[in-house]
């Protein structure tokens, strides 16, 4: 089964009342009602869709010396993607920027949408995943 994921960082200023009276109920130019959003494909045969909240997320990489890091990020809200022959996939987001999120399933893929709130800074070192400044290790933020 396919799968996607829509991500939004959604804008608090927007006004339905005002996309209601003045642009037939959709968002416009000055009244947005997403300040972005991003859509993520997942290419393997999905086999399942799982929440899973207050986790921790093990962020990997390297420096730009070619030196591995790893750190753990705690307080995360992750959706764990199970595919049939691909290793399990994660995206999701610290709990403090977390808005709302939606997983739903029709006849051909899995919907997963993350709604990030609007005035809380984060970072995006991968696709997919969204952590609080205030928990971005500071070893990486320079």
């Amino acid at each position: 089964m396919k799968c996607v994921v829509l991500c939004y960082q959604i804008n608090e200023l927007f006004s339905q009342a005002i996309a209601d009276e003045k642009h037939d109920g959709k968002p416009s130019a000055d009244n947005v009602k997403n300040h972005w959003e991003d859509e993520l494909q997942i290419s393997s045969s999905v086999l399942s869709v799982e929440e899973l909240k207050d986790e921790s997320y093990q962020l990997k990489g390297s420096y730009a010396n070619g030196e591995d890091f790893q750190f753990e990020i705690l307080a995360m809200r992750l959706i764990k993607i199970v595919s049939e022959n691909a290793p399990v996939c994660f995206v999701g987001a610290s709990e403090s920027i977390i808005e709302k999120i939606q997983i739903s399933k029709n006849t051909e893929q899995f919907i997963v949408k993350l709604f990030l709130k609007d005035l809380e800074p984060f970072a995006n070192p991968i696709p997919g995943i969204y952590i609080s400044t205030k928990e971005f290790p500071k070893e990486l933020s320079s």
